[in-house]
């Protein structure tokens, strides 16, 4: 019977697709795999063990932290902090960037940016949840401690991104430039093997993921899109199905594999928008371009935004090609 692939012998194998492969990239992507497998542990047994609900306290954003944001967020920084293999981590639930300085951290050449838990409100109910992470190599000098100019890094400045997602089944996705693919964690053996190589988003879909209970708040082109996603109208193939759960690690996914559309735009209750451009925007636009797809910020290639901030917010629109360019048209048709 023909053996899968698993994580760490795919990434050996395709080490030469990464610019600067001395080993780095297998270790932090392991370090990564491990503390994946640990928050999976942990909300698969959310239930039994008192950590769903909130913490008590809110985040940088002003949001009320989850248990199991606190909990997932401790153990991504530990797990990332023992391998040596970074001199820094920001992430979407601290104010500010930490700065791994010990020995073994001297000469680590990349800084990782991370959401440790994307739709943790979800975790209560049930639905799939996920953590997304982006990987830059370090601008400042070797044996000098990081500084914020690392971490606001345009996307293609990105050596690596990735989400791992936890719902029926959990997988790991990722890209380093070369394609973007999917492995599937099998908890029998305890390792992730290789599932869905080569994921490409078809050319169009017919799926759209928006938070519609905002529509008021929406800029006018965006409107105009979404009415125009509901016509019928059958050699197009619309209305297209409308697929939203509040987590957008779960539509990002469903939607490059079967087809589709994901919209977070501003609006007056979000003037720049609600998602982050270095944990969520960034990583999510990397995989998606290496997938076929399309990201965008209503009115051009949202990776080129020089981050001024390390929770800058943008809109963000992202999926087929079709779609997106379709987004932008009924944008720019306002201005």
């Amino acid at each position: 019977m023909e053996r899968h692939t698993t994580l760490g012998e795919f990434i050996i194998k395709n080490q030469q697709d990464f610019p600067y492969a001395k080993g780095e990239l297998t270790s932090l992507l392991s370090a990564i795999r491990l503390a994946g497998k640990m928050v999976n542990q942990e909300i698969n047994k959310a239930g039994l063990a008192e950590i769903r609900g909130k913490a008590g306290k809110e985040n940088v954003q002003g949001e009320v932290q989850a248990k199991l944001d606190v909990l997932a967020n401790d153990m991504f920084i530990s797990t990332l902090r023992d391998r040596g293999d970074i001199c820094g981590l920001a992430s979407e639930e601290l104010e500010d960037f930490l700065v791994f300085n010990e020995d073994r951290h001297k000469n680590a050449n990349y800084v990782v940016l991370i959401d440790p838990l994307d739709g943790s409100s979800n975790i209560d109910v049930g639905i799939t949840v996920g953590t997304i992470f982006s990987v830059y190599r370090r601008l400042s000098p070797l044996g000098t401690p990081v500084t914020e100019e690392d971490f606001l890094q345009p996307g293609t400045s990105q050596v690596a991104a990735g989400y791992l997602i936890y719902g029926t089944s959990t997988m790991l996705v990722y890209t380093t430039g070369s394609g973007t693919h999917g492995f599937t964690f099998d908890p029998g053996i305890g390792s992730f093997f290789l599932s869905h190589p080569d994921m490409m988003y078809p050319q169009s879909g017919r799926t759209y993921s928006i938070n519609e209970g905002n529509y008021v708040h929406f800029p006018s082109g965006i409107k105009k899109f979404i009415k125009w996603v509901q016509e019928l109208d059958e050699e197009e193939n619309r209305p297209f199905s409308a697929r939203y759960c509040g987590s957008m690690v779960a539509d990002f996914h469903r939607n490059m594999i079967q087809g589709g559309v994901f919209l977070y735009p501003e609006g007056t209750k979000s003037p720049n928008g609600k998602l982050r451009l270095l944990y969520e925007c960034n990583p999510m636009a990397f995989l998606a371009e290496q997938a076929g797809g399309k990201c965008s910020d209503g009115y051009g290639r949202i990776m080129e935004r020089q981050p001024k901030e390390l929770h800058e917010r943008a809109p963000f629109y992202c999926g087929c090609k079709t779609e997106v360019d379709k987004i932008e048209w009924f944008l720019q048709q306002e201005n």
